[in-house]
């Protein structure tokens, strides 16, 4: 734990603090409690005995007793040999809150279709975690071009562990990040256990493990994730995965021309977004290039076209077909091909 809950909450989730036992014996009998409510007992949040409720952020509900159980035995027994007294403290105190919540028998399975994960540290674990369960398979995709050394190297180590057991895993990115030293360095460390791929446009981050769980982000600045286990949520994410991945280029295949003569396959990206109308910060955001040589592409593109104003560049486009993008002329290699690094 961190900051002032540390101070006045120093305990365990097997021996919780007065207040705390209030707030979360009164979220498992009502199966959730308003937000403010846990505001004086921060415990029970940086010990994940409450977390957000998916459907509504302003409350927060409790943690099923019996995953409590099983996330305090797993720590419990790792440290058996120097705490054996802790053991039966916290199967006594898991045991009285599970009494409390039998009229919620359908709450642990709900929760774990769909689970609201609150900070990076959460999230970091709940990625390690399934990351040691899984055993065939990794989809994701990367979003935002260029990836920052740091970002890289963060996932790294699941990464080396996934191909230290024989995971496959297929990885797709925004054609911009074909540019980035740190990206080829990654897939040439990965070998052939990783297979990458790019478009122009891809999908928010999405890590997909073994076809049963996935990670998404659930706000902006992705401080916060929700980690999935529903079969038909599963089912929907594999199939855009799919469909995204057979519209893919492989990295050892060049990005087709646009076709016409001085525009470039990533002018012409921008040409159909701006033919939809969309803002320069928006079309940097989904082509993941910075909103400067966004621009710097639109003034290239304006001049190519002979168009003096921005309303006189959406005729040009129109008028030079640019308006729809010109589907890839290569052939997808099967899933089976060898990596493309």
């Amino acid at each position: 734990m961190a900051g002032h809950g540390t101070d006045e909450h120093p305990h365990g989730a097997d021996r919780l603090c007065e207040a705390g036992d209030r707030v979360y014996s009164r979220a498992v009998r009502r199966g959730r409690v308003p937000r403010r409510d846990a505001e004086p007992v921060p415990c029970l949040l940086e010990l994940a005995l409450l977390h957000p409720d998916p459907d509504d952020m302003d409350f927060l509900v409790p943690t099923a007793p019996q995953e409590v159980m099983t996330r305090l035995l797993r720590g419990v027994y790792d440290e058996v040999s120097a705490s054996q007294r802790r053991v039966g403290t916290a199967v006594a105190a898991v045991e009285w809150y599970a009494g409390l919540g039998r009229q919620l028998s359908v709450a642990p399975a709900e929760g774990a279709a769909i689970r609201v994960l609150d900070g990076l540290s959460r999230i970091q674990a709940a990625m390690d975690e399934a990351t040691q369960a899984c055993t065939t398979e990794v989809l994701t995709v990367q979003p935002g071009g260029i990836r920052r050394e740091d970002e890289l190297t963060e996932g790294l180590h699941r990464a080396l562990a996934l191909r230290g057991r024989g995971v496959r895993m297929r990885d797709l990115y925004n054609h911009v990040a074909r540019h980035g030293q740190g990206l080829l360095t990654y897939l040439e460390l990965m070998g052939d256990a990783v297979e990458a791929r790019t478009l122009d446009e891809v999908i928010d981050r999405l890590i997909l493990f073994d076809r049963t769980v996935a990670f998404i982000p659930a706000n902006t600045d992705r401080t916060m994730a929700l980690e999935l286990r529903h079969p038909a949520l599963i089912s929907y994410l594999v199939t855009v995965f799919e469909r995204l991945w057979r519209q893919a280029i492989p990295l050892s295949a060049p990005i087709p021309d646009s076709g016409i003569e001085g525009i470039s396959h990533r002018e012409q990206s921008i040409a159909a977004l701006l033919a939809e109308g969309h803002q320069d910060a928006v079309i940097a955001e989904r082509l993941g290039i910075s909103v400067r040589t966004c621009r710097a592409h639109i003034a290239r593109l304006s001049e190519t076209l002979g168009a003096a104003s921005r309303t006189q560049l959406g005729v040009r486009i129109a008028q030079a077909g640019l308006d729809v993008p010109t589907p890839s002329r290569i052939r997808i290699p099967d899933q089976g091909s060898p990596t493309a690094r």
